[in-house]
């Protein structure tokens, strides 16, 4: 009967790959990687098999019990942290993984981040976790994920003036709505790094 170790090891063999460039992209040592195949470690905490599942282009479903090996859905990554001056793709600070469809995943490059603070409640809380669409620009009052002054991320709504932008936290006793000029923008910067598309709240 397989077990998840041949499981884990039958996609890596198929898919070409060595135990040191899995090991590298879950975060583990080569050595783990072996022990998860082997079956020395056999349960394998669950955020490794959402990487391993993501990584490998399955679903945890199938590396678990053998079943329901088709994706259903496109896996994107749920990032602690976005700072100025790293590509959203370079950031390692994985904390978990969402789905989405194959329908929206074809609109764009998207990515996942959980909210930090109470500045957009009581709609959006924190550690809630929004879907982001990577983009450098939004429409009159969309929400967004902006960076300020090389600063983590925020989400606001962003109200468009002529003479530059307005930052609405929905929560105005946490955050004050904030205004940048077109030079604020350009000097602090003030950079739109993506649209909010969906919120996924969490207990």
């Amino acid at each position: 009967m397989d077990t998840i170790g041949d499981r884990l090891k039958d996609i890596r063999n198929k898919k070409g790959m060595t135990l040191d460039e899995v090991a590298k992209s879950v975060g583990v040592s080569r050595q783990t990687i072996q022990r998860y195949e082997s079956g020395v470690i056999p349960n394998i905490p669950p955020d490794k098999i959402s990487k391993l599942a993501n990584l490998f282009n399955t679903t945890t479903d199938y590396l678990i019990d053998g079943k329901n090996s088709s994706k259903k859905g496109i896996k994107i990554p749920v990032l602690g942290r976005v700072v100025a001056g790293i590509p959203v793709e370079a950031i390692t600070d994985i904390i978990d993984y969402e789905e989405i469809t194959e329908e929206l995943a074809r609109t764009g490059d998207f990515f996942a981040l959980q909210v930090k603070g109470e500045s957009m409640a009581p709609r959006i809380r924190e550690n809630d976790v929004v879907i982001v669409r990577k983009q450098s620009t939004v429409e009159n009052k969309e929400v967004a994920i902006v960076l300020v002054n090389g600063n983590e991320a925020t989400i606001k709504e962003v109200q468009i003036q002529e003479n530059g932008i307005t930052l609405i936290g929905w929560n105005p006793a946490v955050y004050t709505p904030h205004f940048y000029s077109a030079k604020d923008i350009e000097t602090l910067p003030v950079q739109i790094i993506g649209k909010v598309v969906e919120l996924r709240g969490k207990f």
